[in-house]
């Protein structure tokens, strides 16, 4: 009889730990997705469209992003931004501190925060490969279709991204229209390079879908969908699909374990 006692206390305990982990347990995780349209830049003359989205898996980040309109076969430097004293958006013509009609990187910076990962094709993703020109996309066709998981990140990072106050930036402009990064107006983040290489040409807030679905309206470029884009458009639609369907699942596991 005692230990049977004892073997139905175990249980009891074990069960209470078990129950205590869960209800605890999502209160701290920063799973979830969030997705943005990419909308030009206010003033810097681009007249591109996209999309990206980002699912949080704990540290791990998964991001989907499809572009177009961009200064053709560049390198575009993009990245996910936040600060926490930024205010999550984008930059408006106010923040042209300068007074020359276009927003440079820094005069960006209290919209969107600082560089928290480097969107690369290869190799290391954090702020430090924030102008690793040679391993972003170079837009062939003016086009970007990017898609890359494993990416991993501080805990404060994952929560920020989740808890949708990040922002998603491309950066390249063609102010005079040449089809070349050049000028007399050197980038505010490198000397070396002309203003057009750094500032920010493409940019969306990360939000958390509303409740039912994903968000939707004018971030999905036309182009994109038209002949010779539709395998970005694919990877992009197939990506956001993959990521819904993870979302569910694991809106429905937390869900099952909130019933338990």
């Amino acid at each position: 009889m005692r230990t049977t006692t004892t073997t139905r206390i175990a249980g009891a305990s074990l069960a209470a730990a078990a129950a205590l982990a869960l209800s605890v347990g999502p209160a701290f995780a920063a799973d979830g997705s969030v997705s943005a349209n990419l909308k030009p830049v206010a003033g810097n003359g681009v007249m591109g469209s996209g999309t990206a989205m980002v699912d949080v898996k704990g540290n791990t980040i998964t991001v989907t992003m499809a572009a177009t309109g961009l200064l053709p076969n560049s390198p575009h430097a993009a990245h996910i931004h936040f600060g926490a004293a930024a205010r999550h958006e984008c930059p408006i013509l106010s923040d042209d501190k300068n007074g020359d009609g276009h927003i440079n990187t820094t005069e960006g910076g209290p919209a969107y925060g600082d560089i928290v990962v480097s969107l690369t094709k290869t190799g290391d993703t954090s702020p430090k490969s924030g102008l690793a020109i040679d391993r972003f996309s170079t837009a062939p066709g003016g086009k970007i279709a990017y898609q890359r998981g494993s990416i991993k990140v501080s805990s404060d990072v994952a929560q920020a991204i989740s808890a949708g106050e990040s922002v998603v930036v491309i950066h390249g402009v063609d102010y005079n229209k040449d089809g070349k990064y050049d000028g007399n107006t050197k980038s505010d983040l490198m000397p070396s390079l002309p203003t057009e290489a750094t500032d920010p040409a493409l940019c969306g807030a990360l939000r958390v879908a509303p409740a039912g679905g994903m968000h939707t309206g004018g971030g999905l470029p036309t182009d994109t969908l038209k002949s010779g884009g539709q395998n970005e458009a694919l990877m992009l639609v197939g990506g956001v699909a993959l990521l819904a369907a993870a979302g569910t699942g694991s809106f429905a596991a937390r869900r099952a374990r909130a019933r338990a």
